[in-house]
């Protein structure tokens, strides 16, 4: 498989690519998070971790998702970031 990786410019910032049909949860039980994910959902999950890696984007830039944005309903917010 090949993921096409976006390349980050720092006008526009990050561009995710989401796979059509994708669906992604997150939810939590006690101290434990689970991501649930169909495979268009961990092929966009894995293109945004590819594209945050790049070296130009810089150290603090995140992704805040949620129910209102890319998650499904009733999901728990999660916001992944560069260190």
């Amino acid at each position: 498989m090949e993921i096409d990786i976006p390349e980050y410019n720092v006008n526009t910032g990050l561009r995710l690519c989401w796979s059509e049909g994708y669906s992604i949860k997150i939810s939590t039980n006690d101290n434990e998070v689970i991501l649930s994910a169909n495979r268009e959902g961990l092929v966009s999950l894995a293109n945004h971790l590819l594209n945050m890696e790049q070296t130009e984007v810089p150290c603090g830039t995140h992704i805040h998702l949620d129910e209102y944005n890319s998650l499904e309903d009733g999901s728990n917010p999660i916001i992944i970031e560069k260190t």
